[in-house]
């Protein structure tokens, strides 16, 4: 099973480097011109929070409080889905002060008002788990590790931006 499961979520890695490779360097850019960074995940997402903060290789500048950001601010929240509410309902708070922001989630619906929303939106590419069972269900949903794999690259990226200007 376990071959099985890193065999697909190479593929889910693949899947979203291929697909979102222009979203990764539009997005970093747009959070390099920022001020501070504010890290937002909902539900398991809060691990790229804990990440971005608490990690080895902490996000420079990296904050939570996002209630305390303003236009010069930059956010980058992340959701399992394009639909989550309280994300949307963030995403239009960010709107309405001017922050601009990158939404990553997995894109469920034509007419997301969360990939609307954002600045630039990374599509987790994660409709369903990786894994077949015995009853033509999917399981082994991995949102964390997919956001964590974005995480990184938009760290990666952001960090080679701001190096150039040092």
């Amino acid at each position: 099973m376990m071959k099985m499961f890193t065999t697909q979520l190479t593929g889910l890695f693949k899947r979203i480097e291929e697909k979102e490779e222009f979203s990764f360097e539009d997005g970093a850019r747009l959070l390099a011109q920022g001020q501070n960074i504010y890290v937002v995940g909902f539900k398991e997402m809060k691990a790229v929070e804990f990440e971005a903060l608490e990690g080895a290789e902490p996000l420079k500048g990296a904050l939570t409080n996002v209630d305390a950001a303003t236009s010069a601010d930059r956010v980058i929240l992340f959701t399992r889905h394009s639909d989550d509410l309280e994300a949307v309902e963030l995403a239009v708070g960010l709107h309405e002060k001017g922050v601009p922001f990158v939404a990553v989630s997995t894109s469920v619906s034509e007419d997301g008002k969360l990939e609307e929303l954002a600045h630039v939106h990374i599509n987790l590419q994660l409709k369903k788990g990786l894994l077949p069972d015995d009853f033509g269900n999917r399981y082994g949903y991995p949102s964390s590790m997919a956001a964590l794999y974005v995480y990184y690259g938009l760290k990666f990226t952001i960090d080679e931006i701001l190096a150039e200007y040092e």
